[in-house]
């Protein structure tokens, strides 16, 4: 189940605790993906806080926006970037995307397989694509108060699983929002350090999300041909037993022999 615009956008913009999300989850994603210039860059779900980094130096950037979620202008007081989507049928040629970020797109999906095939049309030979999905062994998973805790929380093995699944191969992971979830002043207060302290351990097992880069996988053409379809042809007769014994001279189409006698010379 998508969440509503307006939900989304109140939560990233209007509350201390949604845009401290949108700064972790921001400075991750451009620590992944410094250099975009004269890429596509795009987004689908609820990109928009992920994408502003992008505008400045990206060939172009798209703002994907699912019809059950519902669609507003991005960015604010620039040119629109913004397109309101099909949720599995998106108006993007073949291959034509360098970078995509999935935000409330995957984990909210009613048909996750018919997206992930749609975003593996889209990219383009060589481009990435970045998953950010609710943690399931974190938090933020297991309270309402926040769009990550409506829809499908994932477990890093999972996440890589599914995707594999949908010929994507994983490049690399991170964990982000060690903060909790809460609008408390303490907690708000402390969340630069929780992160930076997060950031520093062995495992995410306490991040609120996880983040996991994957890139096309596409196999090696193969030579078309009979040589292909039938890689060790058969000999004309190979696989016909062999009659036992010397042929018999003069036999006819039936096996049997001729009488012949030889012609004597005068």
């Amino acid at each position: 189940m998508h969440l509503d615009v307006v939900d989304l956008h109140s939560f990233y913009y209007r509350t201390k605790l949604g845009r401290i999300a949108q700064r972790a989850l921001r400075e991750r994603i451009v620590q992944m993906w410094p250099d975009t210039k004269g890429q596509t860059v795009a987004g689908f779900g609820f990109a928009g806080p992920m994408l502003r980094p992008f505008l400045a130096g990206s060939r172009r950037v798209l703002n994907l926006m699912p019809g059950p979620q519902g669609v507003m202008p991005w960015p604010g007081g620039m040119e629109n970037h913004s397109i309101l989507v099909e949720e599995t049928i998106w108006p993007i040629a073949t291959g034509s995307v360098d970078r995509l970020i999935v935000l409330h797109g995957l984990d909210t999906c009613e048909q996750p397989t018919a997206l992930l095939n749609e975003i593996w049309r889209v990219m383009g030979p060589g481009g990435k694509a970045l998953f950010v999905v609710p943690n399931r062994s974190g938090i933020w998973a297991r309270r309402d108060v926040t769009p990550f805790g409506i829809g499908h929380p994932y477990s890093m093995a999972q996440l890589e699983t599914q995707l594999k699944r949908h010929r994507f191969l994983p490049l690399q992971s991170a964990s982000v929002l060690y903060t909790p979830p809460s609008h408390r002043p303490f907690f708000i207060r402390s969340a630069a350090v929780l992160e930076r302290l997060g950031g520093a351990m062995p495992f995410g097992i306490a991040a609120g999300v996880i983040m996991l880069e994957v890139t096309k996988q596409i196999h090696a053409p193969t030579r078309r041909g009979l040589g292909q379809a039938v890689r060790k042809p058969l000999g004309v007769l190979e696989g016909i037993a062999k009659p036992a014994g010397k042929p018999v001279r003069g036999a006819n189409m039936n096996g049997s022999a001729e009488n012949y006698s030889p012609r004597k010379d005068s």
